[in-house]
């Protein structure tokens, strides 16, 4: 069973920057699509950003278009979320998910992740 590690989190001011990193243990996450998905305190949780198989296809929320940046290295199992211009709205725990098929749109719609047990990430303003 593959199993998600995220790492990275932690305190930065608003307008920072930090690297979040998703590394997979115990099988490859080669041939499916990843993501990276939000919990605040007290909301639900939310999607953040996708990316397909390959890593040449990659899908965001709007509220981080443009600050955020999804990648992957399927030679090292790891995915990772450039994020910048940090927000104090972006404060969350991120956990970052496989999905159960290829395309971005299986990490958005889909309902079979595997998931990781989050980063915390705190913004100040």
């Amino acid at each position: 069973q593959v199993q998600l590690v995220e790492s990275g989190g932690g305190l930065v001011q608003a307008g920072g920057s930090l690297r979040l990193s998703c590394a997979a243990s115990g099988g490859t996450v080669t041939n499916y699509a990843m993501g990276w998905f939000r919990q605040a305190p007290g909301k639900e949780r939310e999607f953040v950003a996708a990316i397909n198989w390959s890593g040449h296809a990659t899908y965001y929320t709007d509220s981080v278009k443009g600050r955020f940046t999804i990648s992957r290295d399927n030679a090292k199992n790891t995915m990772y979320l450039q994020m910048d211009s940090l927000k104090a709205e972006d404060t969350a725990v991120y956990l970052c998910a496989r999905a159960s098929g290829s395309s971005s749109t299986d990490v958005v719609g889909g309902t079979s992740h595997i998931w990781g047990q989050g980063t915390r990430v705190t913004v100040s303003s």
